[in-house]
């Protein structure tokens, strides 16, 4: 047999040949090469397979090479050949090809330099086709572009509600939540001497509301705001901490004179008119001020609120300080307190219940438990009576935990009668949560699975809980007891504490509800809510649900249920369980929009807790 110079046997140089074709083929890399001065291509077969051409020809011309060059890459794949060719070096070069058929086809092409026995210049190299690649690449970049979209499209919406958790959706102003945790920064602050706070109730703006309408309520408010922000400094505060309530706090004010001065000007520029349209409103003001060295500043914001009281009481539309004077009104509350440490053990305190209703059937699905005080001598008094000094003397837990008490009670005497009650919502406040002994006090309760949900009351806590209140979160959810996120959208709870704690449901507050019928913002606002609790699984309830606008528009936002004076009054035990028979018997009655349950008591119109 034959052997070649190397040794090797003309068999085996044609095995490996019959090997690198059938490589070459398994791989669809096609191989071509170019002589230079004659224009002449030498392509495989698969190089015609490449570009759906005849397939016989082994010799082609360099035109057959450029004609099926996609016209938009046409310049940038000559060019990148040019400069090879230039450099005498390496080839490397994507393009697209037209086949015959009209078929887009992408491939990649790379060659090396080399010169002839006769030093002509010539380049050998590969293509292969790469279309599927550069079409999956494209989807990966534009998925990646729509997941970046969403991505700040989400961080656009949460931005919205933190912003929302820390000022008010109307005036734009800082809110409670704001305001609260500044002042405390400025009670620390070496460089504040002394502190003032200007506590703003305006005057009339309930008739502006009942006579010309809600949208000149909001045009009121926002002149008020504007005309307060004007007579401050910046480095003073104003904040809407309520419906037609501001408090300022200014610092280094100086003397009493200069106090007096800014009140002054304020209670000047609120009393002027307010144009709405072609009407010239009329409002005024209350103002309450209160002053202190900053370190001594606890309890400005009470002391203002004190000074407040003090002019409405003399009439309104006046400015009045507080004053040792005053101190003897301090005296009376905190004997109204003393009071109220020993309702609980003496059972005057009990629960009313307001009932919650699915928002598109209209069927009641829950209660709230509302605290009310049967005092020996004032009579049935309503959380706006006391709570206030129930949160400053720290008396909440007491009255939480009778609530719940009397609570889990009556339903027993509902269940005895025949009767199935829905859950029933109780207040638990931030202290309660963080009592250690709190899951063992539950558990001797014997509380029924799915019978007590738990309101989250003092919710500024959320944004950074201790481990024992998320322990004692996790041991209520154990037990089968709903968690709720009350007041969401008043500046207390926030999008953090929601994530944290996985409640079962939240309450959007009246605030936010009261003017979803007359404000595209603010239907975004609640609708921007209901989207992010429907994307953590977390049930909408809509309190302070006053009309049956208020009603169809929540529903159409996605709420699941509805709260408020337009469904029922909070009412006592014996006329909630009538109501619950009168449910059992099929009567629906009372327990729809326009049949609302009336409280038989007064107090039952008064401002609840929730």
């Amino acid at each position: 047999m034959a052997e070649t110079t190397s040794g090797r046997s003309e068999e085996e140089f044609q095995d490996l040949l019959r090997r690198l074709e059938l490589a070459l083929e398994a791989s669809q890399i096609g191989v071509w090469q170019h002589n230079v001065n004659d224009q002449e291509l030498l392509w495989d077969l698969q190089m015609h397979r490449l570009y759906g051409t005849r397939r016989h020809n082994r010799r082609v011309s360099s035109d057959v090479w450029m004609k099926a060059l996609h016209p938009e890459d046409l310049e940038r794949a000559i060019r990148d050949f040019d400069v090879a060719l230039e450099n005498k070096g390496f080839y490397n070069s994507q393009f697209r090809i037209l086949l015959p058929g009209g078929e887009v086809r992408h491939l990649r092409s790379r060659a090396h330099y080399y010169e002839g026995p006769d030093g002509a210049p010539s380049f050998i190299g590969a293509e292969w086709d790469v279309t599927a690649d550069v079409l999956l690449n494209r989807e990966l970049a534009s998925q990646k572009a729509i997941a970046e979209a969403r991505a700040v499209a989400l961080e656009q919406s949460r931005s919205r509600i933190e912003h929302a958790a820390d000022h008010d959706y109307l005036t734009g102003l800082p809110n409670r939540r704001y305001f609260d945790r500044r002042l405390a920064e400025l009670r620390k602050d070496a460089s504040v001497e002394t502190l003032a706070v200007l506590h703003i109730d305006l005057d009339g703006f309930k008739e502006i509301n009942d006579k010309w309408g809600h949208a000149a309520g909001d045009a009121t408010l926002q002149s008020a705001a504007a005309r307060i922000s004007g007579a401050i400094t910046a480095n003073d505060v104003v904040a809407r901490i309520g419906g037609d309530e501001f408090v300022t706090a200014l610092v280094n004010v100086g003397s009493l004179e200069r106090l007096a001065a800014i009140a002054d000007d304020i209670f000047s520029r609120l009393r002027r008119e307010v144009r709405f349209g072609n009407e010239m409103l009329k409002i005024g003001a209350s103002i309450g001020v209160a002053m202190s060295q900053a370190k001594s500043a606890g309890n400005l914001l009470a002391e203002s609120d004190v000074a407040l009281f003090q002019a409405k009481k003399l009439g309104r539309n006046r400015v009045e300080f507080f004053t040792p004077q005053l101190q003897s009104d301090l005296q009376a509350e905190r004997r109204l307190a003393d009071e109220l440490r020993l309702a609980p053990v003496l059972r005057q305190i009990e629960p009313f219940y307001q009932i919650q209703v699915d928002a598109r059937t209209r069927s009641i699905v829950g209660l709230e438990a509302l605290a009310r005080w049967r005092h020996p001598e004032r009579g049935l008094m309503s959380p706006a009576a006391f709570l206030k000094v129930a949160d400053e003397y720290g008396l909440t837990a007491e009255i939480d935990a009778a609530v719940l008490k009397r609570a889990l009670a009556d339903r027993a005497a509902w269940v005895s009668q025949g009767l199935s009650p829905p859950r029933i919502a109780v207040n638990i406040s931030g202290r309660r949560l963080a009592d250690p002994d709190l899951i063992d006090g539950l558990r001797a309760l014997r509380i029924p699975r799915q019978a007590i949900a738990f309101e989250l009351v003092e919710t500024i806590f959320l944004d950074d809980p201790d481990d024992r209140v998320l322990a004692n979160i996790a041991g209520i959810k154990e037990m089968d007891i709903d968690i709720e996120i009350d007041d969401f959208g008043s500046g207390h709870a926030s999008l953090i504490g929601l994530v944290k704690l996985k409640p079962k449901r939240l309450k959007i507050d009246r605030q936010l509800v009261t003017a979803i019928t007359v404000s595209d913002e603010q239907r975004r606002l609640v609708g921007s809510i209901v989207e992010i609790a429907q994307a953590l699984n977390v049930e909408v309830v809509a309190e302070g649900v006053e009309t049956e606008d208020h009603a169809r528009v929540l529903a159409e936002l996605g709420c699941d249920e509805l709260q408020g004076y337009a469904i029922g009054y909070p009412v006592c035990e014996s006329e909630t369980a009538a109501l619950l028979k009168s449910t059992l018997a099929g009567s629906r009655g009372r327990s729809s929009i326009g049949g609302g349950v009336r409280a038989t008591e007064s107090v039952g119109q008064g401002s609840d807790r929730s």
